[in-house]
């Protein structure tokens, strides 16, 4: 037996020597893994001299690799094992929406601000902590939830992208609104407008023009996108700032009425009022844009170039219920966050440094929209301006004609005299931003030059609040609402 073993294998040698030296093809591999050369010649430098399965060194480098640091799947979550499925898919979940974004790397923060928040450490210590973990929580949930609409199609998952788009400014507005810090509420919302109006969509347009400067002729271009959706949203803004400027313009008129409480009646009824219609006409655009007219807001600009053989497809990564539980656990943080952020402002702006209203201005709607801005960003550069467009425009609209008015509700049933009437100078300042968009973007055609006058737009108000006193913004809030 064993000569007959040996002769074997000494045949089956002499075999191979022979067809590796006369240059005969060799049989496909078995699938043991072996690698030949191009023309099945024989084994090659790269061929492993073990089989597939066997572990060695570099194997077990790479498996760890694929545990700690693969942004897709994790080893063992296809295991029949409960004991290794139900560990890896957990981590699986935490490793994959940790390294979603670099930003993540900020999540350092959330500790150490509820910490310092529970410990009560100074007011500048806690907003500032707060404010930076807020960052990278905004960018979490968009992951989450961009996980959830990919399966939903797109109709319904742009509904979910542009509802939980804006729930850290909700998230905190709820927050700010049950502690009675309405000055604040009313500036998140009207600062959440203009970030998405000015800052958002200015940065798009400055940066997709740039990147989309010159046409194949070498001549200068310009990015197009829906005219339909244009004109529509810009009518739909220049609605939500005459719901501003009535309310604004009755308190004025009842200026010299001796009874306060009147004003104060007449102020609530209207902006209740009022708030019941906007939501009304925001749930009859819903059905506009989504059904009856959905072709004024498909894409009449050019489609991005795709690579021949290569296809454009969104790859989900969480399942729906794991991006759910994300969704969850990260806005009972980003609550917890808020809290404390909201409870440290009364004491920062006694300082006399910042006041409210630019806290709510603009540095509550930059850490809401973080991750907006990059998203809308990312898709002007790739020419995708449709998409920009409605991440910026589109945000806006549900904040003016959802969000705030679903607010003014809240605060009725909450008993908090949440209202429409905003200080003169920001309605003001909301109208005048809402006419420069719309004579901006009305074309249905964006530039660069256009994207450096909406940034510039924005920094000037900005700049006019800074320079602002907090008090004498917050005066005519405070005499209605008896503060």
């Amino acid at each position: 037996m064993f000569i007959r073993l040996t002769s074997a294998v000494n045949i089956a040698v002499r075999k191979t020597f022979r067809r590796a030296a006369t240059g005969k093809a060799q049989p496909a591999p078995n699938g043991n893994g072996h690698s030949y050369g191009q023309n099945g010649n024989g084994p090659m430098e790269t061929t492993p001299l073990l089989p597939e399965g066997h572990v060695t060194q570099g194997d077990d480098e790479s498996s760890w690799r694929a545990v700690l640091f693969d942004r897709k799947r994790t080893p063992g979550t296809d295991s029949h094992n409960p004991l290794v499925w139900i560990p890896a898919v957990v981590w699986n979940v935490f490793k994959v929406t940790l390294l979603s974004s670099w930003i993540n790397t900020l999540l350092v923060f959330v500790p150490i601000g509820i910490y310092a928040g529970n410990k009560e450490w100074g007011a500048a210590w806690v907003f500032s902590l707060n404010f930076f973990a807020i960052i990278p929580l905004a960018a979490v949930l968009s992951f989450a939830t961009e996980e959830i609409a990919h399966r939903l199609g797109e109709t319904l998952g742009g509904l979910v992208n542009a509802t939980f788009g804006n729930a850290v400014e909700l998230i905190v507005s709820i927050v700010a609104l049950r502690a009675g810090e309405i000055e604040v509420v009313q500036a998140s919302m009207l600062g959440s407008i203009l970030s998405n109006l000015l800052l958002v969509l200015g940065m798009c347009f400055l940066l997709g023009g740039l990147y989309n400067m010159r046409d194949i002729n070498g001549l200068g271009a310009e990015q197009s996108f829906a005219q339909g959706t244009a004109q529509t949203t810009c009518s739909l803004m220049a609605l939500a700032s005459a719901s501003m400027i009535i309310p604004a313009a009755l308190y004025n008129v009842m200026e010299g009425t001796n009874n306060e409480k009147d004003k104060e009646t007449s102020i609530l009824f209207l902006s209740r009022g009022t708030s019941a219609i906007l939501l009304l006409l925001y749930c009859m655009y819903l059905y506009f844009a989504l059904y009856t007219h959905k072709q004024l807001f498909e894409s009449e600009a050019q489609t991005p170039v795709v690579e021949e053989g290569q296809e454009e497809h969104e790859e989900t990564i969480l399942s729906p219920w794991a991006a759910a539980i994300v969704l969850i656990v990260t806005t009972l943080v980003i609550s917890v966050c808020a809290d404390h952020m909201v409870a440290s402002i009364d004491d920062l702006a006694a300082t006399g440094k910042i006041s409210k209203t630019f806290i709510g201005l603009i540095l509550i709607p930059i850490v809401g929209n973080a991750a907006e801005h990059v998203t809308a960003c990312v898709v002007a550069v790739k020419n995708k301006m449709d998409l920009a467009m409605g991440v910026a425009i589109g945000s806006s609209i549900q904040i003016a004609l959802l969000v705030t008015p679903a607010l003014v509700m809240l605060g009725w049933a909450i008993g908090q005299p949440m209202t429409l009437h905003f200080e003169t100078f920001e309605t003001i300042a909301f109208a005048l931003s809402v006419m420069v968009v719309t004579y901006t973007v009305q074309d249905g055609k964006s530039n660069y030059l256009e994207g450096a006058m909406l940034l510039g737009l924005y920094l000037i108000i900005a700049v006019a609040f800074w320079a602002s006193p907090g008090d004498t913004i917050a005066k005519p809030l405070a005499t209605l609402t008896g503060q």
